[in-house]
């Protein structure tokens, strides 16, 4: 399939983008390259091939979900700027 000129045009128009008459040309050839190489993947035999809907087909192993406090407080709150005893303080921003 070939683009004209004025289905460049509409595309432009359709995608909202502003294109200069001297780039109509340089878009016409850089679209129909891309539909070029579609044209060649519409050529492959899939045939037998089974649709993918990821690029992993196998459970994902699961680790426990267990609620804990990282059992380090002292390190993770030796990085705040402003503590309220085992807690981050921070600003108030609602007033």
């Amino acid at each position: 399939m070939s683009l004209d000129t004025a289905t460049v045009r509409r595309i432009a128009k359709l995608a909202r983008i502003r294109v200069d008459e001297a780039e109509i040309a340089t878009l016409q050839t850089e679209l129909n390259a891309i539909l070029g190489y579609v044209d060649q993947l519409n050529e492959v035999d899939v045939t037998g091939i089974e649709p993918l809907s990821g690029g992993a087909q196998m459970a994902m192993r699961l680790r426990p979900d267990i609620c804990n406090d990282g059992e380090m407080p002292e390190k993770i709150l030796a990085n705040a700027p402003d503590r309220a005893g085992e807690f981050f303080a921070v600003p108030k921003v609602v007033e």
